[in-house]
């Protein structure tokens, strides 16, 4: 099993960028098994460029990967995966970190489930305190939610939207051939991701391990501006955004989609 860990960045002008992301790509030096190559997609941002070219990936393989349009995380993974030499992919961002066995117990459901394309960890949410703010991706061991314990299906996303794709290991064919992830789906685009593959008959299951730790609401992120109210979210965009996923994950191809506010 062949494992290219994707690794988007945009900016190195974080807040704890230099610890975040020596801790982030420590949990990727340390699994138990090994991954065949980190790819970065990066903007070529001079702070960060300079950070890459003087950082110490201990042995890794690193794939370098220049991102020159307009950065987004959704196309930023897509460019990733077409670069990736692995069979199989997985998403890590820079400011989270992975168990050091998440890849060894991927390999043994790989081996196993043998008609599964993607695999989720159980991921452990913390705030920017670092406190434990809750678990994800959990909900498919629950009686009252899966249809067979432990598979997402297109019926559970449909009333459950909370699954986290970071951390996740996926078929990277599969992930190419179906589209991978849509852009211009701001905000659900992760959500929409998975009930495409489910609907396009797609396995993806939930690893009973914690795999992955997930920095939650970080200040910068893209929901930090909502929290804290630099942006307002709606209940007319969050149904907005719900909608459009529902609507776009009968469809492969991404196409232009923009929010307006309602006039009142």
């Amino acid at each position: 099993m062949n494992i290219s860990v994707v690794l988007p960045i945009k900016s190195a002008v974080v807040d704890n960028f230099e610890e975040l992301f020596y801790n982030s790509i420590s949990s990727v030096v340390s699994q138990s098994l090994p991954a065949q190559e980190l790819v970065i997609v990066h903007t070529g941002e001079e702070k960060l460029t300079s950070h890459l070219d003087n950082f110490d990936f201990s042995g890794l393989s690193v794939n370098r990967v220049l991102y020159e349009e307009t950065p987004n995380f959704c196309s930023q993974v897509n460019k990733g995966a077409e670069m990736a030499n692995g069979d199989w992919i997985s998403i890590l961002e820079f400011d989270d970190e992975y168990s050091p066995i998440w890849f060894k117990n991927v390999k043994k459901y790989v081996d196993y489930y043998k008609d599964v394309d993607a695999f989720l960890p159980v991921v452990i949410d913390i705030n920017d305190k670092g406190v434990f703010a809750g678990f994800t991706n959990e909900a498919t061991f629950a009686a009252n939610f899966a249809q067979e314990i432990g598979l997402l299906s297109n019926d559970m996303l449909m009333q459950y939207q909370n699954f986290q794709i970071a951390g996740m290991v996926i078929n990277k064919n599969k992930f190419i051939e179906n589209g991978g992830f849509k852009s211009s789906v701001k905000l659900t685009f992760g959500w929409e991701f998975f009930l495409r593959m489910t609907y396009n008959s797609v396995k993806i299951m939930s690893i009973p391990k914690f795999g992955y730790k997930h920095l939650n609401m970080r200040p910068g992120g893209v929901f930090w501006n909502y929290k804290n109210g630099s942006d307002v979210m709606t209940e007319d965009e969050v149904k907005f955004w719900i909608d459009i996923a529902k609507k776009e994950h009968f469809f492969t191809n991404d196409r232009e989609i923009k929010y307006e506010a309602p006039i009142i």
